[in-house]
């Protein structure tokens, strides 16, 4: 990962990411997993992330992206959701009766973590090394 340059500033903004399906059913198996990271992959070529690292689970998703300082966390993980989650729902028609008649397939919530080329402590002590 390296750091971007715009106009006014350099930055490297690292998340790591879980996203879980909607009552933790494990969907994520075989074909549907694969067109899922497929999915956010595509998504990030044409959205203000990247996507450096992604992984599939049976019932959630871990994802290693980097962003731009432009958008929250928040407004990139609801692009993921809302994105993908229409994107599913148009390969499999079967899963009406995994979730009845709601047509959401992510759990509302997520995990989110900042990650860094440098640990938190190297850091604290840089600051406390300063002046």
């Amino acid at each position: 990962m390296e750091y971007e340059t715009k106009s006014h500033c350099k930055y490297l903004i690292a998340l790591y990411l879980i996203l879980v399906v909607k009552y933790r059913k494990q969907l994520l198996l075989g074909q549907l997993g694969q067109f899922v990271k497929s999915s956010i992959v595509e998504l990030s070529t044409r959205s203000d992330f990247t996507v450096e690292e992604i992984e599939i689970d049976k019932d959630h998703i871990h994802i290693l992206i980097t962003i731009s300082p432009k958008y929250s966390v928040s407004q990139h993980v609801r692009n993921i959701k809302q994105q993908t989650n229409h994107k599913i729902w148009r390969y499999a028609t079967n899963l009406k009766r995994q979730f009845w008649n709601e047509k959401t397939f992510w759990s509302d919530g997520y995990f989110a973590c900042s990650v860094g080329n440098a640990s938190a402590e190297t850091i604290r002590k840089y600051i406390q090394e300063q002046g």
